[in-house]
């Protein structure tokens, strides 16, 4: 995992921010680029409640799903509530159904790799740039939030608790009583 340099050692270089490409960026995209730097700050602090904070909670917190001022000032979420809310908010997809181009700060869909069984999920990675070398970000149990490729990912949780290679799904949140962004633009014509 590509570490906040911080949490390595304090006196050496900060970790440079999630860096979005600026072209297209909405209001949205500003603010979950915000989050993710907040965590990643967050990081650097010697603080055990971080220690204490699941993937869970990163990646939804990234994503936007709590009400809450900053990072801090949520209730750390368990497994089994994850689960909830990815059956509530999210369908799984395919991998080749996320757009060549992705990157978070620019779209306003919104995806998860879940690792280990969806209804006991292992880990949540957010992904912010398909086609980036480190496409996700997540918090690995030993290390602090931070980037990691789907290779690293691999590494660190395939053969723990049974989780496999095929264990690995991509879910998209639901855009419920709204048009999905990948779908603005398009006709639809329901006949009866």
């Amino acid at each position: 995992m590509q570490k906040n340099l911080k949490c390595e050692s304090a006196g050496s270089g900060a970790a440079a921010p999630f860096q979005p490409r600026m072209v297209k960026m909405d209001y949205e995209g500003v603010l979950t680029s915000e989050r993710m730097n907040e965590i990643m700050d967050v990081c650097a602090r010697n603080n055990p409640i971080y220690e204490q904070v699941s993937s869970y909670s990163v990646a939804l917190y990234a994503l936007g799903f709590f009400d809450c001022p900053d990072f801090m000032s949520f209730q750390d979420i368990s497994g089994d509530e994850a689960a909830e809310i990815l059956s509530a908010e999210f369908s799984e997809i395919e991998f080749d159904e996320i757009p060549e181009d992705y990157h978070i700060a620019e779209s306003k869909e919104r995806y998860l790799l879940v690792i280990g069984d969806p209804s006991f999920p292992k880990h949540f990675a957010v992904i912010a740039d398909k086609n980036g070398s480190r496409p996700y970000f997540s918090k690995l149990p030993l290390f602090g939030a931070g980037y990691d490729s789907m290779d690293e990912l691999i590494n660190e949780f395939a053969g723990i608790d049974g989780v496999t290679p095929d264990d690995f799904h991509i879910y998209r949140k639901n855009w419920y009583g709204q048009i999905p962004p990948s779908s603005k633009g398009k006709i639809y014509i329901v006949k009866d």
